[in-house]
């Protein structure tokens, strides 16, 4: 894909877009910062068991639309941040954490505690915006990069990477049952 131009817009058929594949989750770039000043947009497939943990963007506003399948999600400041389990905070007014289905969406501005989850055994799929571009992309590039390096996570080099592109993570990540330090814990 290259660059646009005021004459030339962007089409990207189904099934196209660059494709980076973690053990965790597979996310499909389809607009990136070179085709948007003010969204990169993905594709991304949810296994399940994953839970991308309850974490927080202070530049960052992004958009999700559930396409397949179910996911647990949040998407408010809880009226308190217990550090395991997310799916189990509350809003001040009352709001829980909702099973979002196909056509449901959550928009997240910058600030607001948010998470998803798949609790089923079918993987999700979801539409995934995020603004301003393309920090989201150079995240999961970077990420991909750690996890291919072979034996356990570098868990160092992760915080490392979710400091420098905005990610506050409240709650561990966890996928296939496992924490992101590898360990097992039970949701």
């Amino acid at each position: 894909m290259t660059a646009l131009t005021p004459a030339q817009g962007l089409l990207v058929p189904p099934g196209h877009g660059r494709t980076v594949q973690t053990p965790a989750q597979q996310v499909t770039f389809k607009v990136t910062g070179d085709h948007s000043r003010s969204a990169s947009s993905f594709e991304v497939v949810v296994p399940p068991g994953f839970d991308v943990g309850a974490h927080v963007h202070t530049r960052s506003e992004e958009l999700f639309y559930v396409l397949e399948g179910e996911l647990d999600v949040l998407a408010f400041e809880p009226r308190v941040r217990t550090p395991d389990n997310w799916k189990r905070w509350q809003s001040p007014s009352g709001d829980k954490v909702v099973r979002a289905t196909p056509g449901t969406v959550i928009v997240v501005p910058p600030g607001c505690p948010h998470a998803f989850a798949n609790p089923t055994d079918t993987p999700a799929k979801m539409f995934f915006q995020a603004s301003p571009p393309p920090d989201h992309e150079r995240y999961f590039e970077e990420l991909l990069e750690i996890l291919s390096a072979g034996g356990p996570p570098d868990h160092a080099a992760i915080a490392d990477l979710r400091s420098r592109y905005d990610i506050e993570q409240l709650t561990p990540l966890r996928h296939g049952g496992h924490l992101d330090d590898g360990s097992t814990r039970r949701s």
